[in-house]
């Protein structure tokens, strides 16, 4: 006999009525894009997005998406370039320094004390710190939308990646060590965020 949960049920034009939207903690945790960039003038910027995945295989198709048309999206745009750092427990907190609020042209390379490191398919320089990289050339950059058609201060870059960097340490057997990385991913709610262990993977192969 199963029990009947007791559900918290709402209309989005409701509101939620609770301290902190769930959506997207229900929605997590989720990978960081944390984005370098460099803008017409040559000047670099670095940081981190919640709304990022990779949507294809072949080819490789990595997006980030920005509330707000920040420098991350207009650098992208300017350029045709990006590099996706992996954001890991090591580096948490210099991540965390990277998505400070400051002014435009303000190098968060210099801000975090972190080491700009030149690629080899794009003019973008990668964070030498973090164990992989991928080089990224965009293919589009979309302004999303609402049910009713009103576009939203929110902006998807799409970027196919040209080029990967990963730290021999990471590949076992050659195959890449997810766990073995300490990626870090943004979980929602005020202030949460994971890491993904070792002890917390099985395996499971999907039906023939």
């Amino acid at each position: 006999m199963t029990t009947a949960h007791s559900l918290h049920s709402y209309a989005l034009r409701d509101g939620h009525g609770l301290p902190h939207d769930p959506i997207p903690s229900i929605l997590g945790p989720r990978p960081i894009g944390w984005i370098s960039t460099r803008d017409a003038e040559g000047r670099l910027n670095l940081a981190p997005y919640s709304f990022f995945n990779i949507f294809n295989y072949r080819p490789p198709l990595v997006a980030f998406s920005s509330v707000g048309k920040k420098d991350s999206v207009r650098n992208a745009e300017a350029t045709g370039e990006f590099v996706y750092n992996l954001a890991t427990r090591p580096l948490a907190e210099r991540v965390n320094q990277t998505s400070s609020d400051v002014p435009p042209g303000i190098n968060e390379f210099e801000l975090a004390g972190l080491t700009p490191l030149e690629s080899i398919e794009v003019s973008v320089p990668r964070v030498a710190e973090s164990p992989v990289a991928l080089e990224c050339k965009v293919t589009q950059v979309q302004q999303l939308a609402s049910l009713d058609g009103a576009t939203l201060n929110t902006w998807m870059v799409f970027g196919e990646v040209v080029a990967v960097h990963i730290d021999r340490a990471l590949l076992r057997d050659g195959i890449y060590d997810t766990a073995a990385a300490q990626p870090i991913l943004r979980g929602g709610g005020p202030a949460d965020y994971f890491q993904v262990l070792a002890e917390g993977r099985f395996r499971m192969h999907r039906p023939r």
